[in-house]
């Protein structure tokens, strides 16, 4: 049975504009924690406070990537819950929105038929997402290390 088009159509222009935003909010967020990086690491302080700066900077990393989650997860729960009035409140739409995004969910809210092709593309934009915030954690933390060896061969 083909789709209903006018929905299916719908679904996937909805889905595709969310992928863009979220996917262009974490670019910029992840350049912005890249330049902080940066610039803590390049700082040449004594090496006490240098190694404190670093520790702030990792939590600031990781806070960071926590903020870029939570703004892609708002995205989508304003999505739902305003142009496509899919939930009756912002706490279930964002409820939605965040188990959609980090997985797909525990069934016991879910979006109407007609939109549930956005609700699945969320759920993989959130994978996506996520694992790339995963990788950028572990290569920040790889070049720490690095540095840290560096400092102690000195």
């Amino acid at each position: 049975m083909p789709p209903d088009t006018p929905h299916f159509v719908a679904n996937l222009l909805v889905a595709s504009a969310m992928v863009v935003l979220t996917t262009t909010i974490h670019f910029f967020a992840m350049l912005a924690l890249t330049v902080v990086l940066r610039r803590v690491a390049d700082d040449r302080l004594e090496e006490r406070r240098h190694l404190l700066k670093r520790f702030a900077g990792i939590l600031f990393v990781v806070l960071g990537v926590f903020f870029a989650h939570t703004v892609e997860i708002w995205s989508y729960a304003l999505l739902f819950r305003y142009p496509l009035g899919l939930f009756g409140d912002i706490e279930t739409a964002l409820y939605f929105a965040t188990q959609s995004f980090i997985s797909l969910g525990y069934g016991d809210v879910s979006v109407p038929t007609e939109w549930r092709l956005v609700g699945a593309i969320a759920a993989c934009n959130g994978l996506i997402l996520v694992g790339w915030s995963t990788a950028f954690l572990i290569s920040v933390m790889g070049r720490l290390r690095a540095l840290e060896h560096e400092w102690l061969d000195h």
